[in-house]
């Protein structure tokens, strides 16, 4: 049996992992979910992390730490509070994968604290294979998501994830959890890459899909 820990910062995103992990059907798994809006909230607030939301968010994770085998981090805004061992950030596989083959890759995220976040993630990423890196923000795509509108965010993702693909990008990383089933909807499914599964098979231990993450 493998215990694993999710810290979310968005209700949401428990169902986005549930459906991933079930399409895994890794046997022996047991999900524990637990969601801290107020995190995110106070990261939007201040503009990204401070001294007192890292605290709280490494008390969050000592207590999911303290009944799990390891803990996976699914906000990107704090991500960067993984330590690589047992507690795991789940854009890390999806920035390793989106610049395996180099070329041209667009990050897309919506929220605007995780921008340098992600933004350093993946340039480190593609320093290891010579891709070139270029993180933008979906304009109006948050908005949406607060307002509870998921099928309109959707939508306008896979619309930026189109033109990001008809100016010359090579490959599509969305860069947030909360993206991920936006992977549903575009139109060229093999060239973007959502989080949920390529997180959830490099915490287990599973290697990278043959297929696009979902």
């Amino acid at each position: 049996m493998i215990r694993l820990g999710l810290l979310h910062t968005a209700a949401t995103n428990v169902g986005i992992i549930d459906r991933a992990a079930a399409a895994l059907a890794e046997p022996g798994l047991v999900l524990d979910h637990v969601v801290r809006t107020d995190l995110i909230a106070a990261a939007e607030a201040a503009g990204g992390l401070n001294a007192a939301i890292s605290a709280e968010t490494s008390r969050a994770l000592s207590d999911l730490l303290g009944r799990n085998d390891r803990v996976l981090i699914t906000c990107s805004s704090l991500g960067p509070l993984a330590d690589g061992d047992r507690v795991l950030r789940i854009d890390a596989a999806l920035a390793e994968q989106a610049v395996v083959g180099g070329g041209r890759v667009s990050v897309l995220c919506t929220s605007p604290t995780t921008l340098e976040a992600t933004e350093r993630l993946f340039v480190a990423a593609a320093t290891r294979t010579g891709a070139k890196v270029r993180v933008e923000t979906v304009d109006g795509a948050w908005a949406l998501f607060r307002a509870g509108d998921i099928a309109s965010y959707h939508r306008r993702i896979a619309e930026a994830a189109a033109q990001a693909l008809d100016a010359g990008a090579d490959m599509v990383a969305l860069a947030q959890l909360s993206m991920s089933e936006a992977v549903a909807v575009v139109d060229r499914p093999e060239q973007v890459l959502g989080c949920a599964e390529a997180g959830l098979r490099s915490v287990l231990g599973l290697g990278r899909s043959s297929l696009p993450s979902s």
